[in-house]
Order: C-alpha cells, then sequence, then structure tokens
C-alpha cells in the first residue's frame, strides 16, 4: 500500500523519458567528459592517419601487380566447378516448348 502511494504521487516525465519537449535531461558527469574527449582525441588521431599515409604514391601505386589479385579473381569465376554451378540459360523457345504439339494449322 506505502509502494503504490509513492508511486501514485510521484512526479515523472510523460511519454519518453528522453525525448520531447518535457523530456529528462541528464546532469553532465565528469565521467562522460572524459569519455568523450578521449572519442574525440581517437577521432582526430585516425584523421591524422587518414591525412599522413604509410606509403607514398609512388610506392602505392604498383603493389597489387606482384599480388596478381585480379587474375586470381578472373579465375575463381572462370574455373569449371563454378560454372557447372551456375543454371544453364534457358530461352522462350525452351521455355514454350510444351505448346507445340502439333502444327496442322500451318
Amino acid at each position: 500500500m506505502q509502494l503504490t502511494l509513492i508511486n501514485f504521487f510521484k512526479k515523472t516525465v510523460p511519454g519518453h523519458i528522453f525525448r520531447g519537449k518535457r523530456r529528462l535531461v541528464k546532469p553532465v558527469s565528469k565521467q562522460a567528459m572524459d569519455t568523450l574527449t578521449r572519442e574525440y582525441e581517437r577521432q582526430e588521431h585516425i584523421m591524422f592517419l587518414l591525412r599522413h599515409p604509410y606509403l607514398t604514391l609512388e610506392q602505392s601505386s604498383g603493389h597489387a601487380k606482384e599480388l596478381q589479385k585480379r587474375d586470381k579473381l578472373v579465375a575463381k569465376w572462370t574455373d569449371e566447378q563454378t560454372m557447372r554451378k551456375m543454371k544453364p540459360h534457358v530461352t522462350i523457345e525452351e521455355r514454350l516448348s510444351h505448346l507445340k504439339v502439333k502444327e496442322t494449322w500451318d
């Protein structure tokens, strides 16, 4: 009974707690500020690494030629085993061949 009375007279926010005109605004804590600062520092470090790449343009221009990635990819798709997995091509004549029983009207 006493818990019901406490909950009945408790002032709360109507609707969703953290959205809308009468929302509940969380107070800013030191932990939240530290987390946000660390996140900004991490993003700044990532942007620094993106601005200054590890390889120069001359070094990165032909680095994939020795790996022959493109040739391996083409060989993978033209492989005989892969072609067997695919369904054969079907034309409209083959689809409608069951309608061609007799052609006496020609």
